[in-house]
């Protein structure tokens, strides 16, 4: 995934590899820690603003370029889509050039965890324990619950930015789409005003964005014996909540966002095309440029 031939010209951007991603971001070099020479796991950052910036929001997206669940290794039924598992940065390389070809006066700042969860005697194990750029030690339940640990070292230095607002895009738990299906995203947020304009901008756009419960009794399930918490709950009911509940353990006095997208589309009664799609991103565009200029 080159993403800086996605994205406007006028975008500065960085990248953090090897060691110094081993050191900086520990979860995301473990988890791409398997995969073979030349698909080593990297850390983008991309920067786009103008004179008139005032505030700054931050986009973060999942980019697993696919994911065989790791030694958690995944049946041949859920690994034949996984090339999509990068979907979440793609929608958010989508939402950063849409903002930045349209009137805004915000900072914008795309960081892009990319890896690959693949399998060899380098792979993260169950039972692992890692600890993140935050400090925490995470025990690994499950080695197919990648993304979020990826997620974690993002959204960390992310706060380090002092930003207005992180948002988080990512293709995470198939217990969203058991929930809501392919083609509803589900969002998490901690700010109760946010979510009222984020939904009053799906509805006016069209595209659809469905609040989901940061049910706090569950965290729960995320207790572990030998860490500070483990990254997958030790039930399997409502996967997608204890899924975000892992990530708001790393938000801190910040307004945070986290969109949970199926990524792709497959034929239905409008149209006969399979494959990557856009999902959220229109609303989102809206509910930031109405909100954040």
């Amino acid at each position: 995934l080159n993403a800086r031939n996605f994205l406007a010209k006028d975008f500065k951007s960085k990248k953090v590899i090897g060691k110094k991603l081993e050191e900086e971001f520990p979860l995301v070099s473990f988890v791409g820690r398997g995969s073979e020479k030349n698909r080593e796991p990297l850390l983008c950052e991309f920067t786009h603003k103008n004179k008139k910036s005032k505030k700054k929001v931050i986009l973060i997206g999942k980019g697993v370029t696919f994911d065989t669940g790791g030694l958690n290794l995944k049946l041949g039924n859920g690994m034949s889509l996984m090339k999509k598992d990068m979907g979440g940065a793609a929608n958010s390389i989508g939402l950063a050039n849409l903002i930045s070809q349209s009137s805004n006066n915000f900072e914008l700042v795309l960081l892009l965890a990319l890896v690959e969860n693949s399998v060899s005697a380098k792979s993260m194990r169950p039972s692992d324990i890692v600890r993140s750029r935050k400090g925490d030690y995470i025990e690994i339940g499950d080695t197919d619950a990648e993304g979020r640990l990826i997620l974690a070292d993002a959204i960390t230095y992310a706060l380090e930015l002092k930003p207005d607002l992180i948002i988080d895009l990512a293709t995470l738990t198939g217990a969203s789409r058991v929930a809501l299906g392919t083609e509803v995203p589900s969002f998490f947020t901690n700010d109760e005003e946010i979510a009222e304009k984020i939904t009053y901008s799906s509805n006016l756009v069209g595209d659809p964005l469905w609040r989901l419960p940061l049910w706090e009794n569950y965290e729960n399930q995320l207790v572990s014996a030998h860490a500070d918490f483990k990254n997958i709950g030790n039930s399997s009911f409502g996967g997608a909540i204890t899924a975000a509940l892992f990530l708001k353990k790393f938000v801190k006095d910040i307004s945070w966002v986290h969109v949970d997208m199926m990524a792709w589309t497959r034929p239905n009664n409008f149209s006969s095309y399979e494959g990557g799609e856009a999902m959220g991103i229109r609303a989102l565009l809206h509910f930031l440029l109405n909100n954040y200029n």
